[in-house]
């Protein structure tokens, strides 16, 4: 008498779905790497931004589109708007750059977002591109409308 057989078993090839579990503890342990070094190092760069003051001429150097157009550029006053929202001066912050103090939240969030689904032992989703289009969108528009000079008094840092 004979016995059923199935065939060879055949595993799955190619990426993971994003919310494929890691493989054991160290599989999760791996999996929380990045987001908690990347956490680090932000971190420890806004300590550095706290106790260095980026508003002293030359302390962080001059941004390279500002030189050599004299335009403001979408990040142009981001490292005063950290340095003063890490002294709790959300006004202060809001002035050197407006976007930089409605992105931080968002960045906060999806980092969260990303401890979380790491430490599930599950892979980060990737963005959709409707929101890597807004992105550019808001950060060009936001570029371009901090150069107006009848907004260059609210925009530009």
């Amino acid at each position: 008498m004979g016995t059923v057989h199935d065939g060879p078993q055949v595993l799955p090839t190619g990426p993971l779905p994003p919310d494929a579990p890691a493989s054991g503890g160290a599989g999760r342990r791996a999996s929380l790497t990045a987001p908690l070094v990347a956490g680090g190092v932000v971190v420890l760069s806004t300590i550095l931004l706290a106790v260095r003051d980026p508003h002293v001429s030359g302390s962080y150097g001059a941004c390279p589109l500002y030189l050599v157009t004299g335009l403001w550029c979408p990040a142009c006053g981001g490292l005063r708007a950290t340095h003063e929202l890490a002294h709790g001066d959300l006004a202060g912050a809001w002035a050197m750059n407006p976007l930089w103090v409605l992105a931080v939240p968002v960045v906060v969030g999806l980092w969260v977002r990303w401890v979380g689904r790491a430490s599930r032992g599950g892979r980060a989703a990737p963005a959709p591109t409707w929101a890597a289009w807004a992105l550019l969108v808001a950060v060009v528009g936001f570029g371009v409308l901090r150069n107006v000079p009848a907004l260059a008094p609210a925009l530009a840092p």
